[in-house]
């Protein structure tokens, strides 16, 4: 692709504060390079009719400025497949086209300039005879697919022979289709073993991880509502992540794709694998307070929700902890008996009125936030995957130049 796409950082390793990242080999979604110890990527997928190119190009421009780096389209019909060509031209991230059922779908993805196809060889027609010209399609144009499992598709043969969507089960599934590529010549696809549950998911992708050097593209499939889905893709992928399984993830839940991305985002944030935006360090409720520590945190997240400088907020509502939690924070405030301290990198610079706490901290966070955009710190430095330059022997250049 020749049009400009946000970059992932210069080097070309990613390494996690926790564990060392599986070894896997590399595979490029577009410009977006995954495996291989590239920096993992967050993608998501679009609601809206593909075939509504407006609509489609809307919602990729809130996952992009979000923080998405890799977004994924439906393509159910033939009105769908006629509106790619338009979308990608036009998409600031590399589109991946999903498709299902219809096999010359792909192949108009392919043409369309899509960066990869998510395909599922269980149910494909014919996928035996059509297999090899996908893979010789996706060869001649320079692009990856993404192949894989969900419990809720697993093949019934391996169903009845595992009792269920088991570990094994998902990952003999998973083998199956890997062999029906590789067998053919084709090494540039990423896996997906997605479960709906998160134990199974976690004990699922471990046995993957141990069978080859496959990229692994993590979900917690169906994962459900907002709040339940975020706190099962934390637990798997916090799991999984920490133990430097995974390439590239997507938190799947049932609200507004803009929200799988920020859920996705703040996971890698907080793992180390991608650096900070705007955080916030607020006290729990408790009977020390001495504020209304929940409304008050509430609302300097909602008046500081625009900022993207890598600014950290300390709320505290009690003498406990706050002086020192605010004194650690760029800025903070420690509350009680009507007012609240405010500190700036560990400094009290004032003492206002409870009721002025708020606009004060937004005063000073954007003036903060200023001063960094005018001594040149990239304040949007946190929205695209980031990059630690750290090399390992066997895990460095010369892996690079093999799998770019």
């Amino acid at each position: 692709m020749d049009k400009p796409f946000r970059k992932t950082g210069e080097q070309a390793i990613s390494e996690s504060p926790l564990h060392p990242r599986r070894q896997s080999r590399r595979i490029m979604v577009g410009p977006v390079p995954v495996g291989g110890g590239a920096p993992i990527s967050v993608q998501s997928m679009t609601n809206t009719k593909t075939a509504d190119v407006g609509a489609t190009l809307q919602q990729i421009a809130e996952l992009t400025a979000a923080g998405c780096d890799i977004v994924r389209v439906a393509v159910p019909t033939q009105e769908d497949a006629d509106a790619l060509p338009k979308i990608v031209a036009k998409s600031p991230i590399p589109v991946i086209a999903d498709i299902h059922f219809q096999s010359n779908y792909v192949f108009e993805a392919i043409d369309a300039g899509c960066a990869a196809v998510r395909v599922n060889p269980g149910n494909i027609r014919k996928f035996d005879e059509v297999g090899p010209a996908i893979c010789k399609a996706a060869t001649d144009a320079g692009i990856s697919l993404r192949i894989g499992v969900n419990a809720g598709s697993l093949d019934k043969t391996l169903y009845e022979r595992y009792g269920g969507p088991t570990p094994e089960a998902l990952v003999a599934s998973a083998l199956k289709e890997a062999r029906m590529f590789e067998d053919v010549g084709f090494h540039d696809f990423k896996i997906s073993v997605k479960h709906h549950d998160p134990v199974t998911m976690v004990e699922t992708y471990r046995l993957l991880a141990q069978q080859g050097d496959w990229p692994l593209h993590l979900g917690v499939t169906e994962a459900g509502p907002a709040w339940q889905g975020t706190i099962k893709s934390c637990i798997a992928f916090g799991a999984l992540l920490a133990e430097g399984i995974g390439d590239t993830i997507r938190v799947s839940l049932s609200a507004p794709p803009v929200e799988e991305v920020k859920v996705g985002c703040k996971i890698l944030e907080y793992l180390g694998l991608r650096a900070r935006k705007f955080d916030i360090i607020s006290c729990p409720s408790c009977g020390r307070a001495q504020v209304d520590v929940i409304q008050l945190a509430n609302a300097v997240t909602e008046g500081l929700k625009d900022i993207t400088a890598p600014i950290r907020v300390a709320v505290m509502g009690c003498i406990v902890n706050g002086p020192g939690e605010a004194r650690e924070a760029d800025l903070g405030v420690a509350s009680g008996n009507g007012k609240g301290q405010i500190f700036i990198k560990g400094k009290v610079i004032e003492t206002v009125p409870e009721d002025r706490i708020v606009e004060t901290l937004l005063k000073h966070a954007n003036a903060i936030a200023e001063q960094m955009q005018a001594d040149g710190v990239d304040t949007t430095a946190g929205t695209g995957p980031v990059v630690i330059p750290v090399v390992h022997e066997g895990h460095g250049e010369s892996q690079n130049e093999n799998h770019a």
